[in-house]
């Protein structure tokens, strides 16, 4: 029973320095403030260090060795505590501003709005717009889904509704600066910060489906009148929060994703855990379970229907793109 004990004791504290040992060097190659071949130079350091420890798991120095090397460890995290988003970036022209809102009663107003116009990756047309929206006549809410890597993983936004016709458009994403570009490892490791972009769909989303080439999906949804205005204003304080204290965007913990289903959390609703959270390509089988978008068809008959890249494509970025894209897609309100 002592051996069986000591068997179990190794045995956490082997994953347990296995996993500190490959967090550390990578945090060291991304985040090391030093000239090249510097960060890998001490990431390998730690990887040997962290080898050394392993094997010292297993001999009567396994205690004294396990303890330099916690304390080791903990010297690194409180290093990568004092890492904070900088503030003397210069950013790609469509992440140059974050939006911010206003609220009083009814009124919404937002400043820096995109809508661009977009022609090409490298060709179009800036435009930062201040919009005000009245919420007494907000009416629904939708979610895009737009697969850009395979079937697996996709980008979620959220677009806001009102009685006139206008839409709103939310996305969440990684804010590059010029010459990045998106690496789901480095952005685990404090690389790039987060940005809350509010934009006209013909921008973000007419930018997924007519010039990347992006496939994406409109599920309109099912939420109560007074849950939309509370999930909107949820993205609002989000923005202003973000204003006023720039975030580390992270690919594992602070994402598209998991950004939604906090706010959603925020205010409410109820959004079980679910594996479908993370491996956000699946979910709208997630929402179809929990009756949030048209259950009267089948799964596979809805996501066809919701597919709006032919359509997006045929009509151009032009005025009404909103309404044309929204042609023939399920509506569990109706």
């Amino acid at each position: 029973m002592r051996r069986f004990g000591l068997f179990v004791v190794v045995t956490f504290l082997f994953l347990a320095v296995l996993l500190a040992s490959i967090w550390t060097a990578l945090a060291a190659f991304y985040r090391l403030q030093m000239p090249q071949p510097g960060p890998i130079a001490v990431a390998a350091l730690f990887c040997i260090f962290g080898l050394l420890t392993l094997i010292a798991l297993f001999t009567r120095l396994r205690w004294l060795v396990f303890v330099i090397f916690a304390a080791t460890f903990a010297a690194v995290l409180i290093w990568w505590s004092t890492i904070t988003p900088p503030h003397d970036i210069t950013f790609v022209p469509e992440d140059a501003q974050q939006v911010t809102g206003k609220i009083e009663g009814d009124r919404l107003v937002l400043t820096g709005v995109r809508n661009f116009d977009w022609r090409s990756m490298t060709d179009h047309t800036e435009k930062w717009e201040t919009r005000s929206y009245d919420l007494s006549k907000l009416r629904s809410v939708d979610l895009f889904m737009s697969y850009w890597a395979g079937p697996t993983m996709a980008h979620t936004m959220m677009s806001f509704g009102f009685e006139d016709g206008e839409q709103i458009a939310w996305s969440i994403e990684v804010r590059y600066p010029v010459g990045g570009s998106y690496s789901p490892i480095a952005d685990a490791f404090k690389t790039d910060t987060l940005i809350v972009i509010a934009a006209d769909e013909r921008d973000v989303i007419g930018l997924r489906t007519n010039v990347r080439g992006e496939d994406v999906y409109l599920y309109r949804l099912k939420v109560p009148p007074e849950d939309i205005r509370a999930i909107l204003v949820g993205y609002v304080n989000d923005a202003n929060a973000l204003a006023a204290k720039p975030q580390f965007y992270n690919s594992i913990t602070t994402n598209c994703t998991t950004a939604i289903v906090r706010i959603l959390r925020l205010v409410g609703a109820n959004v079980p855990n679910d594996w479908r959270l993370l491996v956000n390509g699946y979910l709208p089988g997630y929402l179809y379970d929990q009756q949030r978008v048209d259950t009267r068809l089948p799964l596979a008959e809805l996501r066809e229907r919701s597919r709006i890249n032919e359509r997006a494509k045929a009509f151009g970025l032009m005025p009404g793109f909103s309404a044309k894209i929204r042609e023939g897609v399920p509506d569990p309100n109706k």
